[in-house]
């Protein structure tokens, strides 16, 4: 017998996807207008799911609307196709502001007294139920070819379900998770000797801060970069590709 949390999925995918949604995203998310035909149906199911689980709050004075909904829940959509997953279980709730917000910070100086400064944050992954974004910065990177938060900061709630963000994330398959370390771990330790060097790299150089991060921007450039991904780092490609059972270099 299903319970009602399978009752209620299988209802908002039986529904059909409104067309001035297909007409947003179409517009408004380069990723859709990508994405396999064959992935629409299960794709427009999990948005309905994701949107109807999900609570949406603005912050800072920010107007929460539905196309705010749409676009966030389609990024995170996109990370769920194909696999037989969950839908961020651990996540209740995204807060949007409008723009870049402040975190107080609390740091050790030179001589040992703990400071605080304003951090200037445009998203940000908690393991406590939240997740916060700059809208602002979500409009920026529709049309960015390297950069997403959206994906970015979803990522890192998968990397939360193995109960802790450290760039391993729940690998259900034997073979995958004796390929996973060592792809994953070269790559970082590549990416940090070019950040050392100043040299300019595909990947974003944030990246290089520790292996949760490594996980989120690949994740970015393989949604968004995905073949110079596969020649540049193809144990990474792979693995990513096994990973979330999608390859869109070949989209």
């Amino acid at each position: 017998m299903l319970d009602r949390k399978e009752r209620r999925r299988r209802a908002a995918r039986a529904r059909p996807f409104p067309e001035p949604w297909q007409t947003t995203l179409q517009e408004r998310v380069p990723l859709y207008r990508r994405l396999p035909a064959g992935d629409r149906d299960e794709f427009h199911g999990l948005i309905q799911m994701f949107h109807g689980e999900k609570n949406f709050e603005g912050a800072g004075g920010f107007e929460m609307t539905e196309t705010v909904k749409l676009i966030v829940a389609a990024h995170a959509a996109v990370l769920l196709l194909r696999r037989p997953t969950d839908i961020f279980p651990k996540l209740s709730s995204i807060l949007v502001y409008p723009s870049e917000y402040a975190v107080k910070e609390q740091f050790a100086n030179e001589d040992g007294f703990v400071e605080e400064i304003d951090e200037e944050r445009s998203g940000e992954s908690w393991q406590t139920g939240a997740l916060v974004l700059s809208w602002e910065e979500i409009e920026r990177d529709l049309s960015d070819d390297l950069q997403n938060v959206v994906l970015h900061e979803f990522a890192h709630q998968l990397d939360a379900e193995s109960g802790e963000m450290n760039g391993a994330p729940i690998l259900g398959d034997r073979d995958l998770r004796r390929r996973w370390p060592e792809a994953m771990s070269e790559a970082y330790e590549r990416l940090v000797e070019a950040d050392d060097r100043g040299e300019e790299t595909l990947l974003d150089p944030y990246g290089a801060e520790d292996p949760a991060e490594f996980f989120a921007v690949v994740t970015e450039a393989f949604f968004l970069e995905p073949q110079a991904l596969a020649d540049q780092e193809p144990g990474v490609y792979t693995a990513l590709r096994d990973y979330y059972r999608q390859d869109p270099a070949h989209w």
